[in-house]
């Protein structure tokens, strides 16, 4: 009896600490406005690592003491896939303790057509927008977040934002391609992204240190020195641009750790990560609560 009621207990508590389930949004409810070319048929891969994207679809994790503030996340894969649990959702519990509405974005594949992903993370922040009231969001608090290629993606939302309404307050960048300049970029995401037959303008389009001016959002970014597979340099530019443009950004550079550790344990500097982020998303992003006398 006693070990059965041990059990019912660590089930309890395991549920009570698991993430609840996320809410579902279909990003284009009417039809998304352009195409990657696939279909419905070319999506494979388990459930971590999803390939041949075409229904993008936005998942999200409404925090129980929303503070304001919302954050939504790009796993990477090279622009061929996602990595939708270490650099997706086992974050989701993580930042709603922290008051923060967390989402999650299945965008789809370039598949060579440059402007599918980011129409998807444009629209991903006008449908959280359009949440705000439900979820307890203060429209002028919704950041980007992304890894790999999917910080690609998150820094050419902040350098290519349509119209303020589509401007993230700020941006989070885990290891992230930020150029397409032949000297550093990440060959296969520039090919998945811009296709076999690209322009130099093309190139310095998608170089988003090369975009960066006083408008461009504040940004946290954390890597590795010794990562091996987007090098550091990716980095240092984007940095260095937004310090050229005076814009706020803090950049942490572990010593080890190489790439893709996300919210993986095993990463040895995960607790330096998470203290870090929290404390600038305080210190930065998180709105003041005002108590009435």
């Amino acid at each position: 009896m006693r070990k059965l009621f041990t059990l019912i207990s660590l089930f309890t508590a395991f549920m009570m600490t698991a993430n609840p389930p996320a809410v579902e949004l279909k990003l284009w409810s009417d039809g998304a406005p352009n195409s990657n070319g696939l279909t419905p048929e070319n999506e494979s891969g388990e459930p971590s690592f999803i390939m041949g994207i075409s229904e993008p679809i936005l998942y999200v994790y409404p925090a129980s003491n929303p503070n304001g503030t919302a954050i939504i996340m790009l796993p990477g894969g090279a622009y061929m896939g996602v990595a939708m649990e270490h650099e997706g959702h086992d974050m989701a519990d993580w930042f709603n303790t922290m008051g923060v509405t967390y989402a999650v974005l299945k965008y789809r594949m370039p598949n060579g057509h440059s402007e599918v992903s980011l129409s998807d993370a444009e629209q991903a922040v006008r449908l959280m927008s359009e949440h705000a009231g439900e979820w307890g969001i203060n429209p002028q608090s919704i950041g980007i977040m992304g890894a790999s290629a999917g910080g690609h993606l998150a820094t050419t939302l902040a350098t290519h934002y349509s119209s303020e309404t589509t401007r993230p307050a700020f941006q989070v960048l885990f290891y992230p391609v930020v150029s397409m300049q032949d000297d550093i970029t990440h060959f296969g995401s520039r090919e998945a992204l811009l296709g076999k037959s690209f322009t130099k303008a093309d190139i310095d389009n998608f170089s988003n240190e090369l975009q960066v001016n006083a408008n461009t959002p504040k940004a946290f970014i954390m890597v590795s020195a010794d990562d091996n597979t987007v090098p550091l340099a990716h980095t240092l530019r984007y940095v260095q641009a937004l310090t050229d443009a005076g814009v706020h950004s803090a950049v942490h550079i572990y010593p080890v750790g190489g790439h893709g550790w996300g919210f993986h344990d095993s990463f040895p500097y995960k607790n330096n990560w998470t203290a870090e982020l929290r404390d600038w998303l305080i210190r930065e992003v998180f709105t003041p609560v005002t108590k009435n006398d």
